[in-house]
């Protein structure tokens, strides 16, 4: 297999990239604010973004003034951007507009690099007590002050492999820097057994903590037979939730962050026709609002649904929860 050996290359690199930071041959920075880090270890699909709103959620419901950075996927932007009553997909990208549009409130950024997006946020809203840093695990250059690895129930770190042959762009060994571990998208049938399996391969140091976590989705109230509409790296669990509503409904995937054509909306339309409603994520449905598709949706008398989902804990969420709290608490005072 061809993608052994480039897997091999590309883990030498990414070693030697961290060999570099390791000895301070390339330089890395700490910011004056405490700073929250959510990542993974491979290529998207792990819940980054309803991990993120939760602890903004979190955050807030403590007193705290939660700010929010990202790179902005995808963005056709450049440099620091911060969100406001204009902003869209193309300045912030669609989890950014996500988050933006779920707190209004909440200060939130995108900027290639994270070190100046996080000081820039600091002079433009002083106020702030926590930075939110979404997907900068392999950001070395910002020294985060709390990491929260993400990996999935169904593909642990461990049992994965790097890229191109599997879907790792950074070394298991980095789990080691996490404060907190938490296994995303777990069954909601989960069992405390199935808890200590995993507990058990992972073989965590003592300073980590081990959580477990899924996605709670809305309820639904709509009659008739949806057509699932997903441009995510994993559909699979989306569509697998909306059948248990919904038995015929049928999936029409799209890949990660797709940038939905005209000839897409084509697509998407002739499809509409043999069922009552789209019900599509809270992700896409930001991309779409650029697009015609729902103006000529209603023109056939249909509604394009967003499915709203959230992060909710079958491990104690008291304790990851006093994790967080413990360390903005301690830092702030810092």
């Amino acid at each position: 297999m061809l993608t052994i050996p480039l897997s091999w290359l590309y883990t030498l690199g990414v070693v030697i990239r961290h060999s570099m930071f390791n000895r301070r041959l390339l330089p890395s920075f700490s910011v004056d604010t405490p700073t929250i880090c959510v990542g993974n270890l491979a290529v998207g699909g792990t819940g980054k973004t309803p991990m993120a709103a939760y602890l903004v959620r979190l955050l807030q419901e403590n007193g705290f003034r939660p700010a929010v950075l990202s790179r902005g996927y995808k963005r056709t932007s450049r440099g620091f951007v911060m969100a406001d009553d204009y902003s869209s997909v193309e300045t912030l990208g669609d989890e950014m507009m996500q988050l933006h549009r779920a707190f209004p409130e909440v200060p939130i950024a995108v900027c290639e690099s994270r070190v100046h997006g996080a000081r820039q946020l600091k002079r433009q809203v002083p106020e702030i007590d926590v930075i939110i840093l979404d997907d900068a695990m392999q950001h070395r250059s910002i020294r985060c002050g709390f990491t929260v690895l993400l990996t999935a129930y169904d593909k642990l770190y461990i049992d994965d492999h790097m890229l191109p042959w599997g879907t790792l762009r950074d070394v298991p060994s980095r789990a080691l820097v996490a404060d907190a571990i938490v296994v995303t998208k777990c069954p909601n049938t989960i069992r405390p057994i199935d808890m200590r399996v995993v507990d058990n391969r992972l073989h965590l140091p003592t300073y980590q903590q081990l959580h477990f976590a899924g996605v709670e989705y809305a309820s639904m109230e709509q009659e008739g037979v949806p057509l699932v509409l997903c441009g995510i790296a994993q559909p699979q669990y989306m569509f697998d939730y909306v059948c248990t509503l919904y038995p015929k409904a049928e999936l029409l995937a799209f890949r990660d962050h797709h940038r939905y054509s005209p000839k897409d909306i084509d697509t998407i339309i002739e499809r509409a026709k043999h069922f009552d409603f789209i019900l599509t994520t809270e992700k896409d449905i930001q991309r779409l609002r650029t697009t015609p598709l729902i103006e000529r949706l209603q023109a056939q008398g249909k509604r394009l649904i967003a499915l709203p989902i959230r992060t909710c804990f079958y491990s104690p969420h008291e304790n990851f929860d006093k994790q967080i709290i413990s360390y903005v608490r301690e830092n702030s005072r810092k």
